[in-house]
């Protein structure tokens, strides 16, 4: 096994070196380097501790005994490939099918959310004999070449000779920042009658849709909630055009939202997806992921005559793997966790959002990077996504306590009260001053919050970076759950 002999600039000479430039790191000015990590906790070199609220693949928590042990078990007695029979496969493919509504019954495992999406473009292409696709806009759904292509948060940063006509962008149901706002008599409704206009000029192109791909809350693309009722509209007109629905549940999966075990199930029982992927956490960090179907989505891709075989997915190791994450889950209760932690952790925090003009909503960009760098310094490690890097995510491992949010709550507190020392974001020159917004009786801050001294207020606000708050209480009155 390899042991960590190089000091930090050998190492990350040597990934100059080796590794493509494109191939990116955390805190690129002074990138860390993690030896060790347990829990929701990360170790450095030198044996600094680091609260994880970046890493949403350990999903049980790094290194769990349990899924350790059932990998290396398994190994030590067999590690061969699907064409075989074998317990594992046939049983970790019902008690993941136990978890979906009916009628998702049938499992493809492959290795990453990004193959498992590119499957499912498959699957739906064979059925439906279509070639269209809507995609949100900002989304993110994996690396390979047929997903970027359905990657605005990718294909953005590409000419518009490269845009496939195939693919169409609606709006992101977005309430806060996005084309129909809360203040809207029906958000749900006007953002699924932009998906109804799509498949319309796509049809007088002669293009005919064969699948709406959303993940369920939109996590690169600003963690998006979508009203609810959105996807069963969206199902509906899709499926009219004889199309199917394919739900990401590669980032919120497996319990994350809490109330539920998949993403796609906060919007109710009467919206089932076509297609379901998983990925990052299904393995712990281990590579896997997987495709659940209908029975008769999995007939017409079997009638191209074509055998499905991948040469690692579903191999007897990461089955175990598999069932070893599921077994924690229940037996520790995470979902459970994740409802109570989330909430407490809402209750004290809310979801950040930077923004520089609380009336144009002006993205904070640069100041949010300077809140993760010194929150970095605080031994806290967050990340900041969205189209425009001003969201703050917050994704640890399940195992995240009352505690830990505490501690976040805490650290986040005296970066925004400006108390903290730490490093700035490189070539970052604060033209905001950092504070976090007062909430009001409720324990609300709302971003149209009406005062009298409203206007003095907005004038004050002028130059300042602002943090909108919106809490779990607030996201119940839309019945829409958030949990970070």
């Amino acid at each position: 096994m390899a042991t960590e002999c190089l000091d930090k600039k050998q190492t990350i000479d040597l990934r100059k070196k080796f590794i493509g430039p494109s191939c990116k790191v955390f805190f690129s000015h002074d990138p860390l380097k993690i030896v060790r990590a347990r829990g929701q906790y990360m170790y450095d070199e030198n044996g600094q501790q680091y609260l994880d609220c970046i890493n949403n693949v350990a999903h049980v928590g790094h290194s769990h005994p349990t899924v350790v042990r059932a990998g290396t078990q398994q190994m030590e007695l067999l590690n061969t490939n699907s064409r075989f029979l074998h317990d594992n496969l046939v049983l970790y493919a019902e008690r993941l099918q136990a978890t979906l509504p009916d009628p998702l019954s049938v499992c493809y495992f492959v290795n990453s959310g990004s193959e498992a999406n590119d499957l499912a473009l498959r699957l739906a292409w064979q059925y439906t004999g279509h070639r269209d696709v809507i995609t949100l806009n900002n989304a993110y759904h994996g690396h390979v070449s047929s997903l970027i292509d359905i990657s605005p948060y990718k294909f953005h940063q590409l000419s518009d000779d490269e845009h496939k006509q195939s693919v169409h962008v609606a709006p992101s149901p977005d309430v806060y920042r996005g084309k129909f706002r809360a203040d809207h008599p029906d958000p749900a409704l006007a953002y699924s009658d932009e998906v109804r206009d799509i498949i319309t000029r796509a049809h007088k192109r002669g293009g005919k849709i064969a699948a709406f791909i959303a993940e369920s809350l939109q996590s690169c693309g600003g963690q998006v909630v979508p009203p609810a009722g959105y996807f069963q509209k969206v199902a509906a007109h899709v499926r009219a055009a004889g199309g199917v629905v394919i739900a990401d549940e590669v980032q919120v999966g497996f319990g994350r939202v809490g109330s539920h075990f998949w993403g796609f199930q906060l919007q109710g029982e009467d919206f089932v997806p076509d297609i379901v992927t998983m990925g990052k956490p299904i393995g712990n960090g281990h590579p896997m992921s997987c495709v659940v179907t209908t029975r008769e989505v999995a007939q017409a891709f079997m009638a191209a005559g074509m055998e499905y075989f991948n040469t690692f997915g579903g191999n007897p190791v990461s089955c175990a793997i598999g069932l070893a994450v599921l077994d924690v889950i229940q037996n520790e209760d995470l979902q459970g966790n994740a409802l109570r932690v989330g909430a407490h952790l809402s209750r004290l925090l809310g979801l950040f959002v930077g923004v520089r003009d609380r009336v144009k909503l002006t993205p904070a960009t640069a100041e949010a990077q300077e809140v993760i760098y010194k929150l970095k310094e605080q031994h806290v490690l967050l990340s900041a996504d969205g189209p425009h890097r001003n969201v703050l995510k917050i994704k640890p491992p399940m195992c995240f306590s009352r505690e830990d949010a505490e501690r976040v709550v805490e650290k986040i507190h005296l970066v925004l009260s400006g108390r903290a020392a730490g490093a700035q974001s490189p070539g970052h020159r604060p033209r905001h001053r950092l504070e976090s917004v007062p909430k009001n009786r409720d324990g609300v801050k709302h971003e149209h919050a009406q005062s009298g001294s409203s206007g003095k207020r907005e004038e004050q606000e002028q130059g300042r970076l602002v943090w909108r708050l919106v809490t779990l209480q607030d996201l119940l009155k839309r019945q829409i759950h958030y949990v970070c």
